[in-house]
């Protein structure tokens, strides 16, 4: 637990992406998440998903009505790139009551391989993934964060200007490249030191065999766990995510 009387809580997101978009997030993915924490955290959790469709998910998951704030605000790199602005209300004040004081928030594109319980112990009000596209600070797939702190990434967002300061600094994505620019690329950040991977930058690379350290493996980008080829081509992917 990140604190000593509750137990910790991860946030997952879905929604219905544009019509073509790379990806489909079905409410299995929402099992599998919830599947792969119960073998690999090793104290109480509850998973919360934010959602504007909650059918077909389990019911030992919380769900949460996906909000409308910034639904329509596009990403800077074109209508065909992920936008993911909504998910900037969990620095708002009110997080606390609609997800919880204390959370993480993890992508449902992630394969979880290790014992994670102890990446999380630490009471850092912010630690998020880092660097892994051309010098963008931060990468959205994985944040821990206390409610209430940083709440200049949701006060401070304006959906004309905000996501146009991180594009002037050459930062990818959407949330990702805003919160880079808002907090500045010295915050803390989960790296491969923690056993927090990146599929497409460090594994692929190396042949896509699984390093010994590996506890979470970040599949960001055009690759899925879900896919059947990938989890042909990969046999610690089939292991794994289910």
């Amino acid at each position: 637990m990140i604190n000593g009387s509750r137990p910790l809580t991860f946030v997952c997101w879905k929604w219905k992406p544009p019509p073509g978009y790379r990806s489909v997030f079905a409410a299995a993915t929402v099992n599998v998440l919830h599947s792969m924490l119960e073998r690999h955290y090793h104290a109480p959790f509850e998973l919360v998903c934010v959602t504007d469709d909650a059918a077909g998910i389990s019911p030992y998951v919380r769900t949460v009505k996906l909000w409308s704030d910034y639904a329509n605000v596009p990403s800077p790199h074109g209508r065909g790139s992920p936008s993911c602005y909504r998910r900037l209300k969990m620095f708002s004040r009110e997080a606390a009551t609609i997800l919880a004081p204390r959370f993480v928030s993890i992508d449902l594109d992630v394969v979880i391989c290790g014992d994670i319980t102890p990446m999380f112990a630490s009471g850092v009000d912010f630690k998020m993934y880092g660097d892994t596209a051309r010098g963008t600070p931060y990468n959205g797939s994985l944040i821990q964060h206390t409610a209430g702190t940083r709440t200049q990434l949701w006060e401070q967002f304006d959906p004309r200007v905000s996501p146009l300061l991180g594009l002037k600094l050459k930062y990818i994505g959407s949330d990702q490249a805003w919160i880079g620019a808002c907090l500045g690329p010295n915050e803390a950040k989960f790296t491969a030191r923690d056993g927090v991977y990146s599929y497409r930058n460090q594994i692929a690379p190396q042949g896509g065999m699984l390093p010994t350290t590996a506890k979470i493996v970040i599949m960001h980008g055009h690759v899925d766990p879900w896919n059947p080829l990938m989890q042909r081509k990969h046999a610690w992917i089939k292991e794994h995510y289910r």
